[in-house]
């Protein structure tokens, strides 16, 4: 805003100036003395003027006496005969017109005005500098200096197989001799793949720190802008400023957004998305080898990119950037750790065994929660239960103790996640309950949180089968005890129901069916995604699929009632703890399924009472198996 101001103000200094520069040549002299008309017409009368100079409209008037005035003229047309009759020296000079500079001023002053405001504001638009309207087709790409970026292959932690993968990059730009002298030729270029938030743009800066060279940084929808033929223009600079710092490395995040596979738009081979990616592809591979760039580029979506671009000679290698596994999330939390003053009861192996499925960021933002839990206590180091309480409100929502429930729903949400945790613990393939609360988090009214021991690629049957039972227990223990039913209960129904559908339809799970496929995906090229599913069956086969869901969901709900009825007394034993407790962890279930009277919960030190308690030593991690959720979220 300031520079605007600064800008604007310089203009009207350089108008004002140039008006006073012209002001000053066209002002003329008007130094001498001014009469009125009547009284010049006395003289003449009197024949006391001698000589009169006609200049347009002014009359420079002398007399005999040698005093001189000006007189600005009527329109008399007889005046100079008067003038003559009265023995008057009549001299005319010739009108002066305005000089070629001053008509010029003043015919272009206003159209050079706006041209020069339209000049400033689309200066601003493409972001100052650089050619200001000219700069449309210039790079965004931002260079960061190889002496600037201190990030190395130390920085980066669980992907060790990807950091091997691309080590040779880093070994090629330090020294090409090394390959070029066996006829080798370093990838062109790498496309790094992994969900969102594991670390691929880290990767690459990385890479350039750990191998002393520039890294341009930019984004794929950098690249699209209003006018036609901008996105090409600066990929073409681009790469234009990456040779002229080669060896470098060009690093393109969510390269899908150009990248999508041509021909899938209304606007044809003429579509400047489509422009753009030729471009690209052209320097890529184009005429000239061995330029010293190389190209990394992620995403997360490979499966919409265009064929032409995954081709050997463009990305040669896909490089995976998976999740971390338990390992991984021990390296990457120490890593963040080593930025924040920790207790020493903290344990990051319990933690990494404690949040499977959790990114690079997932676990930089568990870190970071529980440094601002210690800070809102006023604690000197970050303990392992600012953690715990951190993981519960990363994984289960933020607790909302402001939300007043009656209590005759809040008994009935305590049944309901008793019947989860029964239920869950009675059968032998499910995940451990590793907390259960009745504590409204997030959008749901409690929640009975499973982790599971390791870390897991694949499920069978049975472990499939279980879990639906785990999803039916809190109905059915509403059902039993409280005798009716709520709309808490919908979404479990909605997850067995599409659990059940695709063991059906994609997983081959039944004996009558089979192992085959019904209904494909149906994707959409707007959307990029599939969000349609086509119906390839008969009538007939659609009913036996119905009546194949059917049967699993009614033997499973069969399986949790009978478990439930089985072992009231512990739901009944668990249900009146948590309504004095709010929330129990795993010993605290160990006791109640065991017959013993539980455990009281761990006292906390940070203020808010009766809080997330610390688990100990439970395994495992993800995300809540089940939740009541509210009339309105149902």
């Amino acid at each position: 805003m300031n520079n605007i101001v600064k800008n604007v103000a310089v203009w009207l200094v350089i108008a004002l100036v140039l008006m006073t520069v012209f002001n000053q040549f066209s002002g003329g002299q008007r130094s001498a003395t001014t009469v009125e008309y009547s009284q010049f017409l006395d003289d003449v009368k009197l024949g006391a003027v001698s000589r009169v100079t006609i200049d347009g409209r002014v009359l420079r008037v002398e007399k005999a006496d040698g005093e001189r005035y000006v007189v600005h003229s009527p329109s008399d047309p007889w005046m100079v005969s008067d003038l003559l009759k009265a023995g008057v020296a009549v001299e005319a000079k010739p009108e002066e017109e305005p000089s070629v500079l001053m008509n010029i001023f003043v015919s272009w002053f206003p159209m050079l005005l706006l041209i020069g405001v339209w000049i400033f504001f689309m200066r601003q638009m493409q972001g100052g500098g650089r050619g200001g309207a000219f700069s449309f087709g210039k790079s965004k790409a931002r260079m960061v200096d190889e002496n600037v970026n201190t990030v190395n292959f130390s920085d980066v932690a669980g992907c060790e197989e990807a950091k091997e993968e691309v080590s040779e990059l880093v070994d090629f730009l330090r020294d090409p001799s090394k390959f070029q002298k066996l006829g080798g030729r370093i990838p062109r270029g790498v496309l790094m793949v992994g969900s969102p938030g594991t670390g691929k743009t880290l990767l690459a800066r990385a890479i350039a720190g750990e191998a002393k060279v520039p890294f341009f940084a930019i984004s794929g929808s950098d690249f699209v802008e209003m006018f036609v033929g901008v996105g090409a223009a600066r990929v073409r600079d681009m790469f234009e400023q990456a040779k002229k710092h080669s060896p470098c490395i060009v690093f393109i995040d969510e390269i899908d957004a150009v990248g999508r596979q041509r021909g899938a738009g209304l606007g044809g081979g003429n579509d400047e998305r489509e422009q753009t990616l030729n471009q690209l592809l052209v320097e890529m591979d184009g005429f000239e080898s061995g330029s010293g760039v190389i190209v990394i580029a992620a995403t997360n979506r490979p499966d919409v990119l265009d064929p032409a671009l995954l081709r050997p000679g463009r990305f040669d290698r896909q490089v995976v950037v998976p999740l971390p596994d338990i390992r991984g999330r021990e390296q990457i939390l120490l890593v963040h750790m080593r930025k924040v003053p920790m207790a020493t009861d903290v344990l990051p192996d319990i933690l990494a065994r404690g949040t499977p499925g959790f990114s690079g960021a997932d676990l930089a933002n568990l870190v970071n929660e529980g440094a601002l839990f210690a800070a809102r206590a006023n604690k000197r180091l970050v303990d392992m239960d600012d953690f715990e309480r951190a993981k519960d409100k990363i994984m289960m929502g933020a607790e909302r103790k402001s939300m007043v429930m009656p209590e005759h729903e809040r008994k009935n949400t305590a049944y309901h996640e008793s019947g989860h945790a029964v239920v869950a613990r009675m059968l032998p393939k499910t995940d451990p309950v590793h907390k259960v609360t009745i504590i409204p988090r997030g959008r749901a009214l409690g929640v009975t949180m499973q982790l599971p021991q390791e870390d897991r690629y694949s499920q069978d049957k049975e472990q499939i089968l279980q879990s639906i039972a785990v999803l039916f227990g809190g109905r059915i223990a509403e059902e039993v005890f409280m005798g009716q039913m709520t709309t808490g209960a919908s979404n479990d129904f909605q997850r067995a129901t599409d659990i059940a559908r695709r063991m059906v339809t994609e997983w081959g799970m039944t004996d009558n069916l089979g192992t085959m496929v019904y209904g494909e995906n149906e994707g959409e090229v707007f959307l990029g995604r599939s969000v349609t599913t086509q119906k390839n069956m008969s009538e007939a086969t659609l009913q036996q699929v119905d009546q194949e869901i059917r049967s699993i969901i009614d033997t499973q709900y069969g399986i949790a009632r009978k478990l439930i009825e089985d072992n009231r007394a512990k739901v009944e034993t668990m249900a009146k703890t948590l309504l004095e407790w709010e929330t129990i962890d795993a010993h605290q279930i160990d006791d109640i399924m065991a017959g013993k009277p539980p455990r009281p919960p761990k006292p906390v030190s940070s203020p808010g009472g009766k809080d997330s308690p610390p688990s100990g030593e439970t395994k495992g991690g993800g995300s809540p198996v089940s939740s009541t959720k509210p009339l309105e979220e149902s």
